[in-house]
């Protein structure tokens, strides 16, 4: 594995369009190669046998199945609205004029 550059750490910031100053570019090479060497003893440490793991806890997601049903009736929906017209809800507007 080869240390991130100075020159890597450029080029990724204009990837990202971010101005960093030559002691920031510096700075952030020294904590990238850190980071990198951090990475590669935990990666030393890892057996075969142990599985990869996203998550320390095992999650399922847990879902009802989609069963068709009757649809809500438009004045059953605008019931507890604060604010309405006949048909439709009344929301402050958040666009500009021009819209």
């Amino acid at each position: 594995m080869s240390d991130i550059t100075a020159a890597d750490v450029e080029h990724l910031a204009g990837l990202a369009r971010i101005d960093l100053t030559t002691d920031e570019v510096d700075r952030m090479t020294e904590q990238l190669v850190t980071i990198q060497h951090l990475i590669a003893k935990v990666q030393e440490v890892t057996t075969p046998d142990v599985p990869r793991a996203s998550h320390p806890l095992v999650m399922h997601n847990v879902v009802r199945d989609d069963e068709p049903a009757d649809a809500l009736d438009r004045e059953a929906a605008l019931a507890g609205a604060p604010d309405r017209d006949e048909t439709r809800f009344r929301v402050t507007a958040i666009l500009g004029e021009e819209q």
